[in-house]
């Protein structure tokens, strides 16, 4: 089992710094391309715009200097949101006499940004700044249906909601204005509510053993002690264990019993019932990292 310390390791936990460099220098890379996008409009408008991009730039990086579950949902809201504003950006400038490296670099440097805040270790770093004591917590992949549908809908809606609005009232169209606003956060409070949900799913270890804390795959987190786990590491594909994993994309970890533990499996309308289980399966997003974690617990 590869020791924690090991460079690759190192590597992946400087990746949030990296994130927070990127997006500081946003503003000096991108910064000529969008002022040049702006500069054919009002002097109102342009300036509210102004103002609102560096209000936005400037919460998420305060955000990414605190890692928490919370700040997780906002910056990768936040991040990937910087992408289509640069390509507007880009379209605007395009037609005026700013360099093509300018707009380039301007474009490339959000989308590194957004590259990097949906990485793995991102989620991980994040999450477990809201961890307890002795605990880790290994973020789970979110279910594959919302994955591949759903989430990419939500966060599009989310940024087009909250943006619709105030770009109106900078139009001085007041009335449809006001209502795209009051849409916009109404819409953008219930969409990130459920975003927010997905980062609430972990597996954690903890000293007494293994608890799956997961609303979507069980009624209450669960927890498997240290002396019940029986075998711990990656699902074969023919795998008849309980699968908790929501239909995530990927590989699965296997968590064999010694004896059935009765578990509550979450369910739509109707009361949960506990269901004894002997093996389950659940997708962290870094199996590797989870089974190091186990080994350094002495759980496989």
């Amino acid at each position: 089992m590869a020791d924690p310390t090991t460079p690759l390791s190192r590597a992946s936990q400087a990746i949030p710094w990296v994130l927070r460099v990127v997006w500081a220098a946003l503003p000096f890379v991108a910064g000529p391309l969008f002022g040049d996008a702006l500069s054919e409009s009002d002097n109102p408008f342009r300036s509210g715009a102004s103002l609102a991009l560096w209000i936005v730039w400037a919460l998420t990086l305060a955000a990414l200097m605190v890692p928490r579950a919370e700040t997780l949902t906002w910056i990768r809201i936040a991040v990937p949101a910087a992408v289509p504003a640069a390509l507007v950006a880009a379209r605007a400038a395009a037609d005026h006499d700013l360099g093509a490296g300018t707009i380039v670099a301007g474009v490339a440097c959000a989308a590194v940004a957004a590259l990097l805040v949906l990485q793995a270790t991102i989620g991980e770093v994040f999450i477990n700044g809201s961890s307890y004591g002795d605990e880790w917590r290994a973020p789970l992949k979110p279910p594959g249906p919302v994955m591949v549908g759903p989430l990419p809908l939500a966060w599009a809606a989310i940024v087009a909601g909250l943006a619709t609005g105030p770009w109106l009232l900078l139009r001085e169209r007041w009335v449809l204005g006001v209502i795209a606003l009051v849409v916009g956060i109404a819409l953008a409070a219930v969409l990130v509510r459920g975003i927010h949900v997905l980062t609430q799913r972990w597996a954690v270890f903890v000293p007494a053993g293994l608890v799956l804390h997961d609303g979507f795959a069980l009624a209450e987190p669960m927890l498997f002690r240290r002396r019940t786990i029986d075998y711990l590491g990656p699902a074969p594909a023919d795998s008849t264990s309980d699968d908790l994993t929501s239909g995530a994309l990927g590989l699965a970890l296997e968590l064999k019993l010694d004896a059935p533990v009765d578990v509550a499996k979450a369910t739509r309308g109707e009361p949960a019932k506990l269901e004894p289980l002997h093996a389950l399966l659940f997708s962290p997003t870094r199996p590797g990292a989870v089974m190091r974690r186990a080994a350094e617990r002495k759980l496989v």
